[in-house]
């Protein structure tokens, strides 16, 4: 996911202040995509396959059945990226293979969504105060169907743009606000039990996501439309008009959701700092939070920029995308060194153990607090 933003972000078409070798740079952090998504996808596969059982056992655990959603997250990034290094280097077959994956992708997410969501809510191994961002993850893949069609409706012809525009505004609508709902039960999760356990802390980033990619999404449709909107009536039946109208909905859309991002940035990063210097936010393979729901935030900073012709704005997008970088190779080194140290992928560090132990911590403390407040079990 993390490696697939990344590839997305560094296109020319997204840096407002690109430079010679960008787009080589870009092409090459997608290529190293591809490698790493075949060959995560061929050891899972693998492991499937080898012990019978395991794909069910995964898909119905209360927590690691949440980041099935995680692949076609990584999925959607890999589409995005035929548009942006693709497309201008091979012939127009490519725009009927991007739309086709479109709707495939768009299809399939819905499913998985209605799937995941309904293992969730009958599962009563998950609590409540279990809850982190990580719930938004069954409904995300289906929204960044509106980020796959902002990005590659410009190049379809104008009768294959609008179905695609139209489904992706659906997708995005719909993913937000599950996204909103699920904030509610995030927000009062917090103020009831307190910030999430030290270890699960990165997660809170995902909460970022979902506003700074409907924000991009929104601009980049309203953009879409302006080019593919020629002669289409139902929104008006003056094309130029309605074009400027979207754009601005979009735009005042866009910074509104953008600064619920901030905030949710603000909160996460404040929250794990503050267990980082007490050296209580050891790695994790959840550290790749920090990069990839930044991406969205970062491309919806660089778009209202443009919008609003503000070079500040803009440079201060530059200036996210060197610090994501900084971040992303930042969180490679310490997983590498993970590894080396065997901390995590190997036997009997199986991540979900400290998230158990927490609970396990945290039901005997309720207890002796029940018991203190109310001796005689009243």
């Amino acid at each position: 996911m993390a490696t697939g933003g990344l590839a997305v972000l560094l296109s020319p078409s997204i840096q407002p202040h690109s430079f010679p070798g960008l787009d080589i740079i870009g092409k090459i952090v997608y290529v190293y995509d591809l490698v790493i998504f075949t060959l995560v996808t061929a050891a899972i596969s693998y492991r499937f396959t080898r012990w019978p059982g395991t794909l069910k056992e995964s898909l119905t655990h209360p927590t690691e059945s949440l980041y099935f959603g995680t692949s076609l997250l990584s999925l959607a990034s890999i589409i995005s990226s035929i548009e942006y290094y693709g497309v201008p280097s091979c012939g127009p077959w490519l725009i009927t293979v991007y739309r086709v994956l479109f709707w495939i992708y768009c299809t399939v997410t819905f499913l998985v969504a209605v799937g995941q969501y309904y293992v969730l809510f009958t599962n009563p191994a998950l609590k409540f105060r279990d809850m982190t961002p990580a719930w938004d993850l069954p409904i995300f893949p289906f929204m960044l169907s509106g980020t796959i069609a902002r990005v590659g409706a410009a190049s379809q012809s104008r009768e294959h743009a609008i179905p695609m525009l139209v489904a992706g505004l659906t997708a995005q609508g719909l993913g937000f606000w599950i996204s909103l709902l699920m904030y509610a039960s995030y927000m009062r999760r917090m103020i009831t039990f307190g910030f999430p356990s030290p270890h699960t802390r990165p997660a809170m980033f995902i909460a970022v996501g979902p506003p700074s990619f409907t924000s991009l999404a929104l601009i980049g449709m309203a953009d879409d439309y302006a080019l593919r909107g020629q002669g289409y009536a139902f929104l008006g039946t003056d094309a130029d008009l309605t074009s400027q109208v979207l754009q601005i909905v979009a735009t005042v859309a866009a910074i509104f959701l953008w600064s619920l991002s901030f905030w949710f940035f603000c909160i996460s990063f404040t929250s794990c700092f503050a267990v980082a210097v007490r050296r209580q936010l050891p790695f994790r393979l959840n550290w790749w939070s920090f990069v990839f729901p930044n991406v969205g935030f970062t491309i919806a900073t660089i778009d209202i920029g443009t919008q609003l012709q503000s070079q500040g704005v803009l440079w201060v997008g530059t200036a996210m995308t060197i610090a994501l970088v900084c971040v992303y190779l930042f969180v490679l080194v310490h997983q590498v060194r993970a590894v080396y140290l065997g901390r995590i992928l190997s036997e009997g560090k199986d991540e979900d153990v400290y998230v158990k132990e927490e609970h396990r911590k945290r039901d005997v403390l309720g207890q002796v607090v029940q018991k203190a407040e109310n001796p005689k079990g009243d």
